[in-house]
């Protein structure tokens, strides 16, 4: 079960990538972004639960696994906050990729209280809670953003 976990948390593998793992699993998400946008809100909603919890649990086991709080190959977190951005964003792909650059600021800037629940939260919830924030202020700006464009 560990095996399983390391390997969701990681996103098949892509966090052990020696470069930049957080933004390729960010991008891991960008290509389905506007269909998740244009879907049935009930189904949206659903899904950003079931990926939530996925997260949860990929992240708390294999944080025990590597011995590091937010070890950077656990790249389900950005998976998971690009999944609650593309919930909140209008459809299309302008709206996909300005939320993609928003998401990748918020969850590299760490606006409060993004840090605060960094620095502060533990286990599994802790490697998530920042990163579902950072989608939700992406989601939240690109909205705006796209409405006054």
């Amino acid at each position: 079960m560990r095996r399983f976990a390391r390997f969701v948390a990681t996103a098949g593998g892509i966090g052990y990538l020696p470069v930049a793992p957080g933004t390729l699993g960010s991008l891991l998400v960008l290509p389905v972004v506007p269909w998740i946008a244009a879907g049935p809100p009930l189904a949206v909603a659903l899904g950003v639960v079931a990926v939530t919890a996925l997260a949860v649990w990929a992240a708390a086991l294999a944080e025990d696994g590597f011995d590091v709080h937010d070890d950077g190959r656990v790249v389900i977190d950005e998976v998971a906050g690009m999944v609650v951005m593309a919930s909140l964003v209008p459809t299309g792909w302008r709206a996909a990729l300005l939320g993609f650059v928003a998401f990748r600021l918020f969850d590299v800037w760490k606006p409060p209280p993004i840090g605060w629940l960094d620095r502060r939260v533990g286990g599994g919830v802790g490697v998530v809670a920042d990163d579902l924030l950072a989608g939700v202020y992406a989601g939240l700006l690109v909205r705006v953003l796209v409405e006054f464009m």
